[in-house]
């Protein structure tokens, strides 16, 4: 069982991003923050076989899986599968909006069928120990988020969750593209506030449109136990999480700079090299350390320009920081 200030910032699943490598990258910067794997369909594990897709190196923990589907059997033998690996949290996914989410019937498609939903988690959650959580949208199309997502949540109540996130935008499934989704729709936070004083013994992360720490943490003084950021934290991962541990879990040690969190990054990509892989499978999710600095736009050209070759190495890595690098040697001189 995760502990409750583990709940309290966490990096949201992002399809095509939070693989096990970017995790294993942000879990160098942030011991403490819950992340989460990229939507595992149920289908894929219990029919397809695809156990690789839950693949992840311990140093990730506290690490929770998000399952995508709507077959209550399917997702509870997902959900047993997910245990079986070690994950500290199973998630089920009803918000996303994608057109081959909604054909599989499953994603933000689900607010619209909360039995159904029900059903899944009353199965999920009776077929393995780990808690599973729910993450939502306020609504989707012409339902009434002030009557939706209340109703939803009062059925996932029901059936034993105690923790869900919430993102804070209706989800249009006709007419809007997954990423207009994630920009159109306005942000309604005073509904997803208003959850939590109608529900104060769940525990509600809001989710949608945080950009900072600085907001995340406006948004536990509204009264919110926890916040799950997103993009922001993939395209400028060391302003989010390097000093998350001190600003939401009380840590006093020092965090290590962006050179040091290459450093470290080392004898994993070596691993990852001796073993097949491709230095852009790892780099790809490290673009964005440095931005906002001297040479970032270097680094970005070196590593995507230069990383996806079949014999790219450290050298590659090496040109990519070379120019990060002269301006701190000079002030340190």
């Amino acid at each position: 069982m995760l502990e409750n200030r583990e709940k309290k910032l966490s990096v949201a699943p992002m399809m095509d991003w939070t693989d096990r490598h970017c995790r294993y990258l942000h879990r160098l910067m942030t011991k403490h923050t819950l992340l989460y794997t990229e939507m595992v369909t149920a289908p894929a594990l219990v029919r397809g076989g695809a156990r690789h897709l839950l693949a992840f190196d311990t140093a990730e923990h506290p690490v929770a899986v998000q399952l995508g589907g709507s077959d209550p059997r399917e997702l509870a033998e997902a959900a047993r599968i997910a245990a079986d690996e070690g994950f500290d949290e199973i998630n089920l996914n009803i918000g996303c909006p994608s057109d081959r989410v909604q054909s599989g019937c499953f994603g933000a498609v689900l607010m619209e069928n909360p039995d159904l939903v029900a059903e899944c988690v009353t199965d999920m959650i009776a077929a393995q120990p780990v808690e599973v959580t729910v993450k939502c949208r306020i609504g989707v199309d012409d339902q009434d988020p002030g009557q939706a997502l209340p109703e939803f949540i009062t059925k996932m109540r029901e059936v034993g969750v105690r923790r869900m996130a919430v993102h804070a935008r209706k989800a249009w499934l006709k007419g809007l593209s997954p990423k207009e989704n994630r920009e159109i729709p306005p942000l309604n936070y005073p509904l997803v506030y208003a959850m939590k004083a109608a529900f104060p013994d769940m525990h509600l992360s809001v989710n949608g449109g945080v950009d900072s720490l600085d907001e995340a943490e406006a948004h536990i003084a509204k009264g919110m136990d926890g916040v799950m950021i997103g993009r922001a934290a993939y395209h400028n991962p060391a302003a989010v999480l390097l000093d998350a541990d001190r600003r939401f879990f009380d840590a006093t040690a020092t965090p290590p700079d962006r050179f040091q969190i290459v450093d470290a990054m080392r004898p994993y990509i070596a691993n990852h090299l001796q073993s097949g892989g491709r230095l852009h499978q790892i780099t790809r999710h490290m673009l964005g350390l440095f931005t906002g600095l001297p040479g970032a736009r270097h680094w970005r050209r070196v590593l995507s320009e230069q990383g996806t070759g079949p014999d790219a190495g450290f050298d590659v890595i090496d040109r990519a920081l070379s120019v990060l690098r002269a301006p701190q040697e000079l002030r340190a001189s």
